[in-house]
């Protein structure tokens, strides 16, 4: 039916497609691989950032305690830790704070040093971020 073909073809055209379609599947897995990084890395990023604000809210919240805005007698600084708190709040949900305290005199000035360190995430997601603020 069909008149012999004098030509022998050699069939060039799989073996390249079968590399660029390898070519092309370890690049699109090198991406996946970045992508993943990155996405960790933000996610990092921002609970670094929260833990970073739970440490400042809690010497915040210990500086209120130990020296009132309203004036009135303050909480001593002897207690350890002086202050712990969880934080319910949108912002700082599964976040924590510790703060410590120790007061310095010297040449008959007291000195009170607040350190605050902020812990939020869990895993390999968690971020610790410490405040230390010293007042007079």
């Amino acid at each position: 039916m069909f008149p012999e073909s004098r030509y022998h073809q050699s069939g060039f055209g799989l073996p390249v497609a079968v590399f660029v379609i390898t070519v092309l599947a370890v690049i699109i897995a090198a991406m996946a691989g970045i992508q993943q990084n990155s996405s960790q890395s933000l996610s990092l990023q921002a609970n670094s950032y929260r833990a970073f604000y739970a440490a400042e809210s809690g010497a915040q919240l210990a500086l209120n305690l130990l020296i009132p805005p309203d004036g009135s007698a303050g909480r001593s600084c002897s207690q350890s830790p002086y202050y712990t708190q969880s934080f319910a709040v949108t912002g700082l949900n599964n976040c924590s704070v510790s703060v410590a305290c120790r007061s310095i005199s010297d040449s008959g000035e007291n000195y009170y040093i607040v350190s605050s360190t902020g812990q939020c995430g869990s895993g390999i997601d968690q971020a610790m971020r410490q405040v230390e603020v010293m007042v007079k």
